[in-house]
């Protein structure tokens, strides 16, 4: 998948598969899926698999179809199936058709199961699951037949049918595949294909008591659509055969060939739905989309662009190997799409007040400022000055250490678009803190160097009365540890990843912003020069009231230090 239009496709083994399959003959065009279980928001590493996914049918102008896995429906919701839609829009996507739902197949995949009965391939089980798991075996050891295998196609077909329509409990009987109890292989061992489960279902609602299990539903659902490549992660691997079993032992007109790729493994972060959730329901973070969590809602209103997040993916690549990647990677590759699209802005996070005590008005000029050096066509703004501005309070130092070049006493800056002005007095409180610097303006320095002189630094600084007042939420890495739910504790049992939560990882401060962001829009991104990127919040900011703004990334990484 390529960012640009011009640039380079990187190869890997999938794309040579693909090339393979079409240079033989053996497809005409490609078909790919992304088929997500609507139990909750995408992640960073959903990302990966979209960009995947979507960016071969691009590449080699296939088609890759939106299917929703949605088969245990009680952990399942139209909020989460919304999420997703928007997700994979936002990235820049757009999946051929409708959306599709394994719920859609309901009644296939149930004709199907009658035609393994009717084969002799499929048996209903009156184990329940501790007994299953008891007769399964173990990686070492062969499991044994159910006592129910052997059971007349007639009773199976007759328990199935009466499963269907209600007559027995949740969780009394299942439908199984009859396959091979002693393989190696323990997802060959008559795996469950059905269970029972009284649960309303958020599109087919109360049709149906049994539902289907994922790795039957997966490989037909794949055949139905007519899918050439079934690109999952290396987890599914050893279900490989299973998928085939299926398509092998019914008649349908299709057998898509799975193939898999390393799951991404982002350090400082957590990619299972599980443990996300968790984080969501224990009030750990404001929701799916806090801009701390590593999902793709999260991401967004964080102020992370798609192209970023489009770029990352590139730039980890697709393989079979480990796939284990420091967050500073992800951050990087956002901060340089950021670099290039994000008007420029002053703004002043720990402000010290300056009076400019030879101000004089008529005299003393603003000066008109371009929002990007290298884009001109995003035009230019005024940057108003007046006899009290805001600096940063790191932009001065009483005790300057050696080489600093921003302001001291005696000591002269330029502002950024503006004047060179000096340091004359500091005003201190009773406890010795500097709460005013009494400066001077050289006003023969406006869009010229003083005669005579060099001055190096340059710092960025606001009008107090022009400035913007806004709420400014600092995020920070949710965990100080790399990786949070793989750490163990004396005993080897896993220490609660609950405890490497950040306590620094949100910070809410009073900000100063330059008048030109009053009325930008929600998901409006900006770098505020000298500091980092940040974005108007996709929820809370109120153009012309109610101004928030979320810190995306920092000019550099500074988490190492």
């Amino acid at each position: 998948m390529s960012v640009e239009n011009n640039a380079p496709v990187i190869s890997n083994f999938i794309r040579a598969i693909i090339d393979e399959d079409l240079a033989s003959g053996k497809h005409s065009s490609i078909v790919t899926r992304f088929p997500p279980e609507p139990n909750g928001y995408l992640h960073i590493g959903h990302a990966k698999s979209i960009c995947l996914n979507f960016g071969l049918a691009e590449d080699y102008q296939g088609k890759c179809n939106l299917r929703m896995d949605d088969t245990n429906p009680e952990k399942e919701s139209d909020e989460y199936v919304q999420a997703i839609k928007d997700s994979v829009a936002w990235l820049g996507f757009q999946w051929d058709g409708n959306v599709r739902y394994a719920s859609d197949y309901f009644q296939q995949l149930y004709d199907y199961a009658i035609e393994l009965i009717q084969s002799g391939h499929a048996f209903v089980c009156d184990l329940n699951a501790e007994q299953m798991r008891e007769y399964r075996g173990s990686l070492t050891e062969p499991g044994k037949n159910s006592p129910f295998r052997e059971r007349s196609v007639a009773e199976n077909l007759d328990l199935f049918t009466r499963m269907k329509n209600g007559e027995f409990a949740d969780g009394s009987k299942t439908l199984r595949l009859k396959i091979d109890m002693t393989s190696g292989n323990v997802n060959l061992r008559d795996p469950v294909i059905y269970r029972i489960r009284r649960a309303h279902h958020h599109r087919t609602g109360d049709a149906w008591c049994i539902y289907p299990m994922y790795d039957y539903t997966h490989c037909i659902s794949d055949a139905i659509e007519g899918i050439t490549h079934s690109l999952c992660t290396l987890e599914f691997e050893d279900h490989r055969p299973l998928y085939d079993w299926v398509l092998d032992n019914i008649r349908i007109g299709c057998h898509p060939r799975q193939y898999e790729f390393s799951r991404l493994e982002l350090l400082y972060a957590l990619t299972s739905k599980r443990k996300l959730n968790a984080l969501v329901t224990d009030n750990k973070v404001s929701g799916w989309d806090d801009p701390r969590m590593p999902t793709i809602e999260g991401m967004r209103r964080r102020g992370y662009s798609p192209a970023g997040i489009r770029l990352f993916s590139q730039r980890i690549g697709v393989s079979r190997g480990e796939n284990i990647i420091d967050l500073a990677i992800l951050e990087g590759a956002v901060r340089e799409m950021l670099e290039n699209e994000s008007p420029r802005v002053m703004a002043v996070l720990d402000p010290i007040k300056v009076t400019l005590t030879n101000y004089k008005d008529g005299v003393t000029a603003s000066r008109s400022a371009p929002y990007h050096p290298h884009h001109p066509e995003f035009g230019e703004r005024e940057v108003p000055i007046a006899r009290e501005i805001y600096i940063e309070r790191d932009d001065f130092a009483e005790v300057p250490p050696p080489k600093w070049q921003r302001l001291t006493v005696g000591g002269e800056v330029r502002l950024r678009y503006s004047y060179v002005i000096k340091c004359d007095e500091v005003i201190k409180d009773a406890d010795g803190k500097v709460i005013e610097l009494k400066c001077s303006i050289d006003h023969d320095t406006l869009g010229q160097n003083p005669v005579g002189r060099k001055v190096k630094g340059v710092i960025h600084w606001l009008a107090a009365d022009h400035a913007v007042t806004a709420e400014v939420r600092l995020y920070d890495r949710l965990f100080n540890e790399p990786r949070p739910d793989a750490v163990r504790g004396e005993d080897g049992e896993y220490v609660d990843f609950m405890q490497f939560l950040n306590p620094d990882s949100l910070q809410t401060i009073t900000g100063y912003i330059e008048p030109v962001v009053r009325d930008a829009a929600p998901e409006t991104r900006y770098q505020f020069e000298r500091i980092g990127y940040f974005v108007t919040d996709r929820h809370q900011h109120q153009p012309g009231s109610k101004i928030v703004f979320n810190r995306t990334v920092g000019l550099k990484d500074s988490w190492a230090k």
